[in-house]
């Protein structure tokens, strides 16, 4: 079984845009789903792309656990340093959310702003678009793989069918090897009964071993 972290946290469940003008300047939040890097940097490239007259894509993701230092960035894409992607970053760390990436394209009206007004115009019109967002729970997952007996395997689905179950995958040879991908929260519970009421005959695999 592998090991994944065990916290739930809660991510986008929709594409969200909102929009607002401070001082003739339009600014259009943009959020979405992003679980990884890579595709936090695709989202960027397709809001770049489909507001390419504006001057300003402001961006900051969480591309993955709100945990994770690893998967944080920002850009303020030309406007002055520190007064758009880190104060976007922020409102994003303050949400509590994960996997999600923002980008906020600024539209400039004529009327400077100064450095105060462009961090209260970003991470404000920012969290004015997260309180619009609709947003679902991220399910721990872990894979659990075990090889048992046709005579036991009644008696495991029965047991799996009480727990959280993502995915289910069988291959029928001399034996049953199958693959569950569940509730990590659940699965050490899971794995206890499926070895009490079989008697410890079932063989787990770790997923590193395969």
């Amino acid at each position: 079984m592998n090991n994944p972290d065990n916290n739930s946290y809660h991510i986008p469940k929709l594409p969200a845009c909102y929009q607002e003008v401070i001082k003739r300047s339009r600014f259009i939040v943009n959020i979405a789903h992003t679980p990884d890097v890579i595709s936090a940097k695709l989202f960027i490239e397709k809001i770049r792309e489909k507001y390419s007259d504006a001057r300003h894509h402001c961006c900051a993701h969480i591309a993955g656990s709100p945990d994770d230092n690893h998967v944080l960035g920002f850009s303020d894409d030309g406007e002055p340093n520190g007064t758009a992607g880190k104060p976007m970053l922020n409102v994003l760390i303050g949400s509590g959310l994960g996997e999600i990436t923002a980008v906020v394209t600024r539209y400039f009206g004529g009327i400077k702003l100064g450095t105060g007004g462009l961090v209260r115009a970003y991470g404000g019109s920012l969290n004015h678009a997260l309180e619009e967002l609709t947003t679902a729970e991220k399910i721990p997952e872990t894979i659990i793989q075990g090889i048992s007996e046709y005579s036991h395997q009644g008696i495991i689905e029965q047991i799996l069918s009480l727990y959280m179950v993502l995915d289910t995958k069988k291959d029928f040879t001399g034996q049953v090897s199958w693959k569950v991908k569940i509730d990590s929260r659940e699965a050490p519970l899971a794995i206890s009964e499926i070895l009490d009421k079989t008697s410890g005959r079932v063989q787990f695999r770790n997923q590193d071993e395969l």
